[in-house]
This record gives C-alpha cells, sequence and structure tokens, in this order.
C-alpha cells in the first residue's frame, strides 16, 4: 500500500487538492478546472497516490487553507511538509520562505542572501517556481527586486499572489490604508 495520499476539496478559488504522507503535506495543487485534470496532475508527480479521507491534522490543515483562500489570515507556518526527495536546495529555498511570516516579504535576492551568495538570485525563483506546497511554503512571499512582483506559477498567477499577500496585509506596490481616506484626512509627512 502506498504511503501518499490525497484529498480534493473546495475553495474559494475552486477544488484544490492536497497530498500526504505519514512525514506530512507532500503537496497543495490549486485547480486544474476539473477533478481528472488535478488527479492526472497529482499521477505525474505521485504515480502510486491514493485517494482517501484525509486524517485529522490533514483536516486542518485543510481547513487552514479554505479559511486562507476566502481571506482570513492563517499561519500555516507549523505545519509538517514532507520534503523527501526534493533537492537539498529546494529544501533550503522553502526552509527559508517558511520562516517569512504572513505579512512580510522576502526578495529572490534576500533569500539568495540568507543561502550565502545573492549570486543564487535566478535559482532560488527557479525553486520557488517548483515548489509542490505553495501556500504552506509561502513562495507568494518572495518578491522579484525593488518590490516586484515577481511570477507565481500556481492557479490565477499575480493575481492570486497579490491576492494572498493582500489577505496577509503585505501590499507590495499596492493601496495603503491612508490611500483610502479623503486627502484632508491624510497624515501629513514629517520631516
Amino acid at each position: 500500500m502506498s504511503d501518499i495520499a490525497f484529498a480534493l476539496f473546495d475553495t474559494a478559488i475552486g477544488r484544490c487538492a492536497i497530498i500526504w504522507s505519514a512525514r506530512g503535506v507532500a503537496g497543495v495543487g490549486f485547480p486544474e478546472g476539473s477533478d481528472q485534470a488535478t488527479r492526472k496532475r497529482i499521477a505525474r508527480r505521485h504515480p502510486s497516490a491514493r485517494e482517501a479521507s484525509p486524517p485529522r491534522d490533514i483536516e486542518r490543515v485543510i481547513g487552514d487553507i479554505v479559511a486562507l483562500l476566502a481571506g482570513e489570515p492563517r499561519d500555516l507556518s507549523a505545519v509538517r511538509i514532507d520534503t523527501e526527495g526534493m533537492p537539498d536546495f529546494n529544501r533550503r529555498v522553502y526552509e527559508i520562505a517558511r520562516g517569512v511570516p504572513p505579512g512580510s516579504t522576502l526578495s529572490y535576492g534576500e533569500v539568495a542572501e540568507r543561502l550565502g551568495d545573492r549570486n543564487l538570485a535566478r535559482d532560488v525563483g527557479v525553486a520557488l517556481g517548483q515548489n509542490p506546497i505553495p501556500i504552506i511554503v509561502p513562495c507568494h512571499r518572495v518578491l522579484a527586486a525593488g518590490g516586484k512582483i515577481g511570477g507565481f506559477s500556481a492557479h490565477g498567477g499575480v493575481q492570486t499572489k497579490l491576492r494572498l499577500l493582500s489577505i496577509e496585509g503585505a501590499q507590495p506596490g499596492g493601496p495603503t490604508l491612508f490611500d483610502r481616506l479623503p486627502l484632508t484626512a491624510r497624515p501629513r509627512r514629517t520631516a
């Protein structure tokens, strides 16, 4: 019997998937357009995975993901993840990304610096683009240089990334609380 299982679940952005093993969450899948397409993608990455009812700890993770995608802030940093079979470099990048708290961001270059070499920024971007556990490994919290949003390979692309950052209170280049106030009510800047 396989030690990898998965379940599909409904969210505000559509049917998502979660893949787990005894070691923790091994993957999160965003909507693929149909359940069949989602199952095919899971089978490509985890050929022996079986569809199953999630255990209680995975049900809690699903509940937190559903809440987050519905606009409720959630911190998923304590969720156990299964990194078996991942390249060591990717594991190190994901560990740094998991250390970025909700409402905060880092740049690809800052992640590379934490790895010991700022010249690895492009490699950091590649590793984050291969992230099989989006949301739990919050690759959406890593931006391009100069606060530019960068890419996001999950469903909805950059719009999903911006929405997640907004839910968490980080709005790079976006409106601030003060942008909603009339000009006369905006705080004055002092030198």
